[in-house]
């Protein structure tokens, strides 16, 4: 078995620390901000669509990703936790499947996120937003992280807060749970996944008693 897991509402909680780096982009660039709700509405698309749909004008868009990144990565350790049982998600998980992540975040900063956590090591591959021409929810991010495994096995799972996370799932012909420890509603999650629980460590028991079942 295979299970790609999402990062941001699905195994960790960045909220603050992307909440603030936004913040310190408007501040850079004396621009009015958004409220945080509205940027907590995006969480989940790549940076420059959450500016782009924030009103930042195409040819300033990259400038205000920048800084925000400059920012990001001074403060993402301090300011992201793990969910909780994330932790215990991802080493059950790892006792009976490979492991993989699929993000929009930076890939580099995701990588020192998981190593701060003392996680990256279970995961066989992480495929952040500079990895992939097309993000989710296109297919490609999933299917670049399907390269470096073995690709007879067709029992793949994604485990994802997000309609992106879900949408991306089916256009790669994967499996696909919701999780509500993030930032989409169960409602619009029944939209595109029947599997859905509370977070990624009742997602993952689900897969080792339905592996065990199969097996």
């Amino acid at each position: 078995m295979i299970i790609l897991f999402d990062l941001d509402g699905t195994l960790i909680d960045s909220t603050e620390a992307i909440l603030e780096s936004f913040h310190r982009a408007y501040d850079f660039y004396n621009e009015q901000h958004p409220t945080d709700d509205a940027i907590k509405e995006l969480i989940g698309h790549p940076l420059d669509v959450m500016f782009s749909r924030l009103g930042i004008s195409d040819d300033r868009v990259w400038d205000f990703v920048t800084i925000y990144k400059e920012h990001y990565r001074e403060i993402s350790t301090q300011k992201t936790q793990l969910l909780p049982n994330a932790k215990e998600a991802v080493i059950l998980a790892s006792s009976f499947a490979e492991l993989g992540i699929v993000t929009t975040k930076t890939g580099k900063y995701s990588r020192v996120l998981m190593e701060h956590f003392g996680l990256m090591h279970y995961f066989k591959v992480l495929i952040g937003r500079e990895h992939v021409e097309h993000p989710k929810p296109h297919a490609e991010p999933i299917l670049k992280a399907l390269e470096v495994f073995n690709r007879e096995d067709k029992n793949i799972w994604m485990i994802g807060d997000t309609e992106m996370d879900l949408v991306s799932a089916e256009a790669a012909g994967v499996n696909s749970i919701g999780v509500l420890s993030g930032y989409d509603t169960k409602e619009r999650l029944e939209k595109f996944t029947d599997v859905i629980f509370s977070d990624a460590y009742e997602a993952v028991k689900w897969l080792k008693s339905r592996n065990l079942s199969h097996n």
